[in-house]
């Protein structure tokens, strides 16, 4: 006891000591000690939302698993969604459109994002150091008009907006599922992934995509699912990162996992 009383004594010596040196008169090593104790400020992200809900707004899995990657990267997430009508309600027990109901895109946006939500109107490149975008058909109808007018879609003014600010900054911008259609129509000859080129058995059945990014004159890269470093295809030049997600028919843990890879990405290459 008397040595384990001598060594704890030792040490609490050496802690007092090093207390009792005046910043200006520490050693490199003793004041590279106190750098490495401080906390790393997170990336601020903006994360940008087009309902609630997949066959009508934000595919919920995807933004729950971008905020949980997020969160585990310890960034600082501000949500945000336009303040527009949805393109139409869907009944989601049936798939089929509600006819004579109308909902906002912020305010089913607002649910996701328990209750704290902005007008995109107000997102500014300048406050943020990277964007994401889920997927969802929302980013197809909600926040352009893809699903219905392809490759001559017309994307919303914010949305549109806001990718041109984070892609002039030199700042990343992170898009899964059908999102990176938004990309390939504002950022001309972008690199995307929304993964494979032909259906496979029912596995992606909503190949057909790549062609329609192929004909908005960006370019697409094949990317599974199934090993998650795999699942993300970055452009380096313009800091665009994209996930196949939902577009593939596949178990949720995969389409978690891929997502964490883009969400990872994004966060390297915001250097935060």
């Amino acid at each position: 006891m008397a040595a384990v009383r001598a060594q704890v004594a030792s040490r609490l010596a050496a802690v007092s000591a090093f207390a009792s040196v005046s910043p200006g008169s520490r050693t490199p090593f003793q004041r590279a000690a106190l750098h490495r104790s401080a906390p790393r400020p997170g990336a601020r992200v903006a994360l940008v939302l087009s309902g609630c809900g997949v066959f009508d707004g934000t595919e919920i899995h995807e933004a729950s698993a971008i905020l949980v990657h997020l969160s585990r990267g310890g960034a600082e997430v501000q949500i945000f969604a336009p303040d527009v009508p949805q393109m139409h309600v869907i009944d989601h027990t049936k798939g089929q459109p509600s006819e004579g109901e109308s909902r906002n895109v912020l305010t089913e946006s607002a649910r996701i994002a328990r209750g704290k939500i902005t007008d995109l109107a107000e997102l500014s490149a300048a406050d943020h150091d990277a964007a994401i975008f889920p997927g969802g058909f929302g980013a197809a109808k909600n926040l352009s008009t893809f699903a219905v007018d392809g490759k001559d879609c017309k994307v919303n003014k914010d949305v549109e907006r806001v990718l041109k600010e984070f892609h002039q900054a030199g700042k990343p911008i992170g898009l899964c599922c059908i999102a990176p259609v938004l990309a390939a129509k504002v950022l001309r000859g972008v690199e995307v992934t929304v993964g494979h080129e032909q259906e496979e058995g029912g596995k992606w059945p909503y190949a057909g995509t790549a062609e329609a990014i192929k004909a908005l004159g960006a370019k697409h890269f094949v990317k599974g699912v199934a090993i998650s470093f795999l699942a993300a295809h970055v452009d380096q030049k313009n800091k665009v990162v994209t996930t196949p997600a939902f577009m593939c028919e596949t178990a949720l843990h995969h389409i978690h996992d891929g997502i964490g890879a883009m969400v990872r990405k994004v966060l390297e290459l915001s250097g935060k």
